[in-house]
């Protein structure tokens, strides 16, 4: 089941990927699209950005990982990509939210539509945290079952890396696999459990040679490590006072208000410590007095 947004408080857009910095990087896979269509925002230039895939249906142990990879991820600024299904997408999509971070979902319908119809709140923080929904689909477009294996190229297309957190020897999680290694991407996997049938699928990809995942550290390594060394240098700031707002967001603290008081500091010099953070590299805005970790 589908159910359409309140197209009255949103504007669709619609874009040529080419004449996007965030978007050229998709210029190179098969069967560019010609135009994306999307709500939201999209980040004005090209940010590392991960995919997290997997199962519709995920374990405990499946919604463990995939939520604690993704919140990591966020934290540490990097876009978190998926496809706002059931199971591992919407958890992604959740995690990257509550860390303060970017995500954007990437639909096989229309984005005048949200599919599956449970999703449209998350759809609707999606939009509110600063995030986008995108389809290369016109408004109007219903879900249709190849759509969805055609939705996946794009999933992979816009990211650096996809990580796919659990999934069975059979999942549809594989096709974007597959897009993945045609376009050169890197594939990471979480190890899983060898008697359950919703990790056979990830040691198969693991035994064919992807990347073993058990932290989110394991993949800023391979694709942005100097995000890595930017984070180290930056882990106990400059001052004392910037490494206690550093602190501060790392525990989930995102309201500058919020971020003074805990930080004891008078107003001026709050402020001050920030814009130097921001101009540094150590922190960025969100909008709305919200700040994360770059």
């Amino acid at each position: 089941m589908s159910i359409p947004i309140d197209t009255n408080h949103m504007k669709i857009n619609s874009i040529s990927p080419l004449n996007h910095k965030y978007l050229q990087m998709i210029g190179s896979i098969a069967k560019c699209p010609e135009r994306l269509y999307f709500t939201g925002s999209l980040p004005e230039k090209r940010l590392t950005t991960v995919a997290i895939v997997g199962s519709r249906k995920p374990t405990a142990y499946g919604r463990e990982v995939t939520y604690q990879l993704a919140y990591e991820l966020a934290q540490q600024g990097i876009v978190i990509m998926s496809g706002l299904a059931l199971g591992v997408d919407g958890i992604a999509h959740r995690a990257a939210l509550d860390a303060g971070g970017t995500t954007i979902a990437i639909l096989a319908n229309g984005v005048d539509t949200i599919y599956p119809a449970t999703h449209k709140a998350l759809a609707e923080d999606i939009l509110a945290g600063g995030g986008a929904i995108m389809s290369e689909y016109e408004p109007g477009t219903g879900a249709r079952d190849y759509q969805f294996l055609a939705r996946n190229r794009l999933v992979s297309g816009l990211s650096d890396a996809i990580i796919v957190t659990e999934a069975a020897i059979r999942s549809g999680t594989l096709s974007t696999v597959t897009h993945a290694l045609e376009q050169n991407r890197e594939v990471f996997v979480v190890p899983g459990n060898i008697t359950s049938p919703l990790s056979a699928g990830c040691n198969a990809l693991l035994k064919q040679g992807a990347h073993p995942v058990t932290c989110a550290q394991d993949i800023i390594e391979v694709i942005a490590p100097d995000l890595l060394q930017m984070q180290q240098r930056l882990a106990l700031g400059n001052t004392p006072l910037e490494a206690t707002i550093i602190t501060l967001i790392r525990d989930g603290i995102r309201d500058g208000d919020e971020l003074q008081k805990q930080s004891g500091a008078a107003a001026s010099e709050f402020s001050q410590t920030l814009t130097m953070l921001e101009i540094t590299g150590g922190v960025r805005a969100l909008g709305g007095n919200q700040w994360t970790l770059r």
